[in-house]
């Protein structure tokens, strides 16, 4: 009798108090933390069963590259620290994924690698900045996502496979394309195998899978985060953000992780103080807005385009005025220019040397880009593997280049129409408060080459009855039933606060990301209540 009572109490309990873990935020795992519901020791068991249940097993999703071996020992020492000190704040015993170009403490056990084989037991000299920042606010670094090797700079490969993580998939339809090249970051996002998470994005690297696994991704201006410690492409474009599943979580991963770092000069510009990012999470932000449509960059997908032209009224009912067209002065240069390819290989071969070189022990004794290229082809049989993920042309032409004259002329390039002629002529000409567009496509284009923020929140899924492109899946599913999709909000530099409001603003009224969940065998079963100690 005394059994059942337990039983049933602790049935009673789960549904009363213990969040869904596909779903449920950082907030509501701290709420539970903090009245005792659950401890962080639970919710690092829960994720990590979760990871085993789809991450190699069932779907075999390949999100998680490798876990944290001391994961639940941290967590348990966050419990004591609770107990005996009190909670550090809302990351207190949280556990986050970090993509596997973010640096973390080798002495911890998790490499730093970028998914490549080539820097497999290299050992970093600190944690990056942010995983840093992350680790001081309490959060448990539960695990490196996986990702497109070396952040889809190596060559023309399938979005979101690596050598060391395998290909990466989207969990809303089998064999669909997660994109990249956060994709682990992002697909473990849209199932809930960790609380929260970073990407990096150089163009479209956190947006677009974002878009692609129904989740929210703030890329933000370079500068805001620091770059130290996360493994390169380039230094004028590249930046770390987070990916989570809510616009609440993302702001909050933000506010902890944003900052100057002596490490990082672009940080050192930064104006002033920095808000609090969770205080721009206001349902009316929206009011009294004007919100611009680049027509010009919108693309032929029917049912993206309906969608997003369907939110326009979601927009106006919330009270913002849009401005449709509200076209670049430079569109059609932006969209011809190749100034950006120029500048990141350039910078990609510069900088990850420079990132190799301060690595305190690199076990495959690579030191630049024609040792990664001679890596690779010395161990094709685990990077270069035909038929889809062989090519490493990125690579060859990046170790090609020089900063010569046409090098420097590509980067004034990239500012100008980016930025001049780009987004803030756009703002400035339209009065805009930000610029909308689908996130699938150009959006993160002028986000990319000018350095400034750019935010995707849920938008829309692909209809039943569209085509499965291609078929068969080569080896991925570029458009299938039920993809999701989303929408970009775009600023000018260090526009994230009204960026972030209007994201919450849409985001809340809209509700688009449990309007349609992953397919049943992506899902994990186990819960919070299924690990506990009873």
């Amino acid at each position: 009798m005394p059994g059942d009572i337990l039983s049933r109490s602790v049935t009673v309990l789960s549904e009363n108090v213990f969040p869904d873990l596909y779903e449920s935020g950082i907030l509501d795992l701290q709420k539970g933390l903090e009245l005792g519901h659950f401890t962080s020791v639970d919710l690092v068991k829960a994720y990590l069963a979760r990871i085993d249940e789809v991450n190699l097993n069932g779907a075999a999703l390949h999100a998680v590259l490798e876990t944290n071996p001391k994961a639940l020992s941290q967590a348990a020492k966050l419990d004591d620290e609770r107990k005996s000190k009190g909670s550090r704040g809302p990351l207190h015993g949280i556990p986050l994924l970090l993509k596997d170009n973010i640096a973390t403490l080798h002495e911890e056990g998790m490499n730093t690698t970028a998914g490549s084989y080539a820097l497999l037991g290299s050992v970093v000299p600190r944690d990056a900045f942010v995983a840093a920042k992350l680790r001081e606010a309490g959060a448990i670094l539960l695990g490196k996502a996986n990702l497109s090797e070396w952040a889809n700079y190596r060559g023309k490969v399938p979005n979101g496979f690596s050598g060391r993580g395998g290909q990466t998939l989207c969990p809303y339809y089998p064999n669909g394309d997660a994109s990249g090249s956060s994709s682990g970051s992002g697909v473990a996002m849209a199932v809930g195998l960790a609380a929260g998470s970073l990407g990096s994005e150089t163009d479209g690297s956190i947006v677009s899978p974002s878009s692609k696994n129904n989740v929210v991704g703030i890329k933000p201006t370079v500068g805001l985060v620091s770059r130290a410690g996360v493994v390169p492409i380039s230094s004028h474009q590249d930046t770390a953000g987070p990916m989570c599943r809510s616009v609440t979580d993302a702001a909050l991963l933000l506010s902890v992780i944003a900052g100057p770092d002596p490490r990082d000069t672009a940080t050192l510009y930064q104006p002033g103080v920095l808000p609090d990012y969770m205080k721009a999470l206001d349902p009316n932000a929206l009011k009294g807005k004007r919100l611009g449509v680049p027509r010009i960059f919108l693309g032929d997908n029917k049912a993206i385009l309906e969608a997003f032209n369907a939110s326009l009224d979601t927009f106006r009912a919330l009270g913002a005025e849009i401005v449709d067209p509200a076209d670049f002065p430079c569109a059609e240069e932006m969209k011809e220019s190749q100034a950006e390819t120029l500048v990141l290989k350039t910078d990609f071969k510069a900088d990850v040397a420079e990132y190799i070189s301060g690595l305190l022990e690199v076990p495959t004794g690579v030191k630049n880009l024609a040792d990664l290229i001679e890596f690779n082809n010395t161990h094709a049989d685990l990077e270069l593997i035909p038929p889809y993920h062989d090519d490493q042309s990125r690579f060859i032409a990046a170790e090609a280049t020089e900063k010569n004259d046409a090098y420097y002329a590509a980067l004034a390039e990239d500012f100008d129409l980016g930025r001049r002629r780009g987004i803030d002529a756009t703002l400035q000409k339209f009065k805009l408060d930000a610029i909308i567009l689908p996130t699938d496509g150009t959006a993160s284009k002028p986000a990319a080459i000018s350095g400034y923020p750019i935010i995707s929140v849920p938008l829309g899924f692909q209809p039943d009855d569209v085509e499965i492109l291609p078929i068969p899946a080569a080896p991925l599913h570029t458009q299938a039933p039920g993809l999701p999709f989303g929408i970009a909000f775009i600023g000018t530099a260090y526009s994230e606060f009204n960026l972030i409001g209007f994201a919450y603003a849409f985001e809340q009224a809209t509700q688009v990301r449990l309007k349609r969940k992953a397919y049943a065998e992506a899902i994990p079963a186990t819960q919070i209540k299924d690990v506990l100690s009873i």
